[in-house]
């Protein structure tokens, strides 16, 4: 249960988050980068696809991952609306859109973590890995994900079938598995890198690695939806972008086993101490409380100052969640599908 009282905790944690996840990732991260850059020729620069048309008109839909698009089937409208703009989905509403017969304009990963490869398909899935990582069967999303082997199956007969269709954004930070499933179901591979640190300091990583690779900087947010909210209006160009899936948050009376940082949140203050740690946040536009951990703040938190810079009109339709402030308006997928299918 959230301490809703104390949550000074969760708010120290905030403030800590830049400095944790360069802790938990920033090793990683560069390996990956070192790896990939063997596979380089396999794609091209993100830049390329700034020549390329994507969609009809200005606006673009971003579709993550998060629990309300279970809720809210944002997919449904889009399709029943007639909408032609562009869509940009994360890596793992990517099946989503897929089993609903869309394929997204652009796909985007930036996760380092190889544990995201089933979002791709992973066709050496082994009964060891199953019991030894319970992060699907945790997600509180669509229910057939947590159908482990039965979703996997699934997923590598769409990404098979679909691969050559879909034009993929790949951070270079991306885990090997990931890449190599991207490959090898021919996608059209966009590389570009993320901002691992200030890019201006005088001993910044992401400068370093940028000197080396020459490929494009993306300042991602920390999270893949905010990469794809990024491409869609730095890269592809778009006026007017909406959210759907962006949460950043959980609904009441979630348990907090199903939420995406548990075991790192557990094992960093203890059981007991869990519900100092979440944080309830009242969205007055729906009049309802969500709660949040110290990363999805910190991610909503990073979006708002991205907002407040960037040269279109962001509209979050996802009918859910904390993500409200300025310069980002809250308002039903419906009406942004009326709005710009009549234009």
């Amino acid at each position: 249960m959230v301490d809703s009282k104390s949550s000074s905790l969760g708010e120290a944690l905030v403030a800590r988050m830049e400095q944790m996840t360069w802790d938990r990732i920033g090793e990683l991260s560069q390996k990956n980068i070192r790896r990939n850059a063997l596979v380089r020729d396999q794609g091209e620069s993100l830049r390329a696809l700034r020549d390329v048309a994507v969609g009809d008109g200005d606006s673009a839909i971003v579709i993550a991952a998060g629990p309300s698009i279970h809720r809210h089937d944002p997919i449904a409208a889009i399709k029943n609306s007639g909408y032609r703009g562009a869509i940009v989905a994360t890596e793992s509403a990517m099946v989503y859109c897929l089993r609903n017969g869309v394929v997204p304009d652009l796909v985007v990963t930036v996760d380092p973590h190889d544990r995201i490869k089933r979002w791709f398909g992973d066709p050496d899935l082994s009964q060891e890995e199953l019991d030894a990582d319970d992060y699907y069967r945790r997600q509180d999303m669509d229910e057939s994900v947590r159908r482990e082997r039965e979703f996997n199956e699934e997923v590598i007969g769409l990404l098979d079938r679909h691969g050559p269709d879909i034009r993929i954004a790949v951070s270079t930070t991306a885990g090997e598995n990931v890449v190599r499933r991207c490959i090898d179901t021919g996608m059209q591979i966009y590389w570009w890198n993320p901002m691992l640190d200030d890019p201006d300091a005088e001993d910044s990583v992401t400068r370093a690695i940028w000197r080396e690779n020459r490929l494009p900087l993306v300042n991602a947010g920390g999270n893949v939806g905010t990469s794809c909210w990024m491409m869609a209006h730095a890269v592809l160009g778009k006026k007017r972008v909406a959210l759907t899936g962006m949460d950043f948050s959980y609904y009441g009376g979630t348990d907090f086993l199903r939420t995406q940082y548990y075991y790192e949140i557990r094992d960093l203050v203890g059981e007991d101490r869990l519900g100092e740690v979440f944080m309830a946040i009242h969205n007055p536009y729906l009049d309802r409380e969500f709660f949040t951990d110290p990363a999805y703040k910190w991610y909503c938190e990073c979006f708002l100052e991205l907002a407040a810079d960037a040269d279109c009109e962001t509209v979050n339709c996802t009918e859910g969640g904390i993500l409200f402030g300025d310069h980002v308006a809250f308002r039903p997928l419906a009406d942004f599908l009326a709005e710009t299918t009549d234009a």
